[in-house]
């Protein structure tokens, strides 16, 4: 691969590679009511101007990835909760217009999304935002939107055999000059071609969230982010669980990764009032009939999950109150207490969410970000 005149090095251009101590992203800002399941006044409205504004206060703050949510219906319920919502690649080409700093996420289904056109439209964003693009993968667990599409419903197995397929021909389109004919299982191209190249050598970076045995395995091979969600457990398991993906990405591809999870942080003046709030919002006004169908679609024997009868209503909870992220609930002090154990147990990343997403996004800013500074968590090492 040779680098053209208008490409750059994606370790200069993309912040979600660089060497910051934490970075930081949001999760779901593309999608009415966020990372919430609840009948909360002032979480998420999908509005264009909603959504960017959220963007523009993460630029502000120089967050490192914004990452939307590739969401085609709503879990039904009371509220439909992240129902109403905006295309991926759409709204990142749009809020890479909006931003100057910020790495621009766009989450692709594999099987809905044909890579020849996946591969443009990423390139297309990643001029747009001078490099900062980021190509998150995803395999597509949520049956019922995949059979909107009139398209099968594939096994685990097979999911991550299209995904790798999928991925080799989007790299190829992104780095090689030439055409090329590809005849694959999944897909059969003749003389694919792309130009102009996307601006980030040799091609952007790429995010999946592989958690079963053969997601963790894509995700170390062939991407730089992984993105895992760590619900419970002190520093020890926390630890334990990061490491483990370091630990394959080098004994079984020679590769470095960076890992990146998800919190709902629930600040309060005093911890009292966090967590007043957070049984307000999560036990009184919590979706659960929403979440119950939404567990039942995750909980599928096709997607590997085995979750256990007792894990039902602490999961259905999880995803109430900040789509599954840890809850990080308390003061200010506290939040960045929390977020620097995260730090030392080795994660590269937070995505942080909030149940009232802009007030969160505000509060979050004007007093727990100056505390993250001078904690050092956002020095570059």
């Amino acid at each position: 691969m040779t680098m053209r005149p208008r490409q750059k090095d994606r370790l200069e251009t993309n912040p979600a590679l660089s060497t910051r101590r934490l970075k930081l992203g949001t999760f779901q800002t593309n999608l009415d009511s966020g990372c919430v399941m609840s009948d909360l006044d002032g979480r998420l409205d999908i509005t264009w101007p909603n959504t960017v504004a959220l963007a523009k206060l993460a630029d502000e703050m120089e967050f490192e990835a914004l990452v939307p949510v590739a969401r085609w219906m709503g879990w039904g319920g009371k509220l439909n909760p992240q129902g109403p919502g905006f295309e991926t690649y759409t709204w990142a080409a749009g809020i890479s217009a909006s931003t100057q700093n910020s790495g621009v996420v766009s989450t692709s289904h594999i099987t809905i999304n044909h890579p020849i056109i996946a591969a443009k439209q990423s390139a297309a964003i990643d001029h747009i935002s001078d490099g900062r693009f980021i190509l998150n993968v995803v395999t597509g667990w949520v049956q019922p939107e995949i059979e909107m599409f009139n398209q099968p419903f594939l096994s685990h197995e097979e999911r991550y055999a299209c995904a790798e397929e999928w991925l080799g021909i989007i790299k190829r389109l992104w780095t090689e000059d030439d055409s090329f004919d590809h005849e694959g299982r999944f897909f059969k191209i003749k003389k694919g071609y792309l130009a102009p190249k996307p601006i980030q050598y040799p091609y952007p970076a790429i995010m999946n969230a592989g958690a079963s045995d053969l997601g963790r395995h894509y995700a170390v091979k062939h991407c730089d982010l992984v993105f895992t969600v760590i619900r419970t457990g002190g520093f020890d398991e926390c630890r334990a669980h990061v490491q483990a993906y370091h630990t394959l990405a080098r004994e079984q591809y020679g590769r470095d990764i960076k890992v990146w999870t998800l919190v709902n942080i629930v600040q309060g003046e005093t911890e009292a009032e966090a967590r007043a709030f957070y049984d307000d919002y999560v036990h009184k006004r919590g979706d659960w009939d929403a979440a119950k169908n939404m567990v039942e679609i995750f909980s599928l024997e096709t997607n590997k999950r085995n979750v256990p009868p007792e894990r039902i209503k602490p999961l259905q909870e999880a995803f109430i109150q900040g789509w599954g992220g840890l809850p990080v609930i308390g003061t200010r002090e506290q939040v960045v207490d929390r977020l620097m154990m995260l730090s030392k147990a080795g994660l590269d990343g937070v995505l942080v969410a909030f149940p009232r997403y802009e007030d969160g996004m505000r509060d979050f800013r004007d007093k727990t970000y100056p505390l993250l500074k001078q904690a050092g968590l956002r020095d570059f090492v």
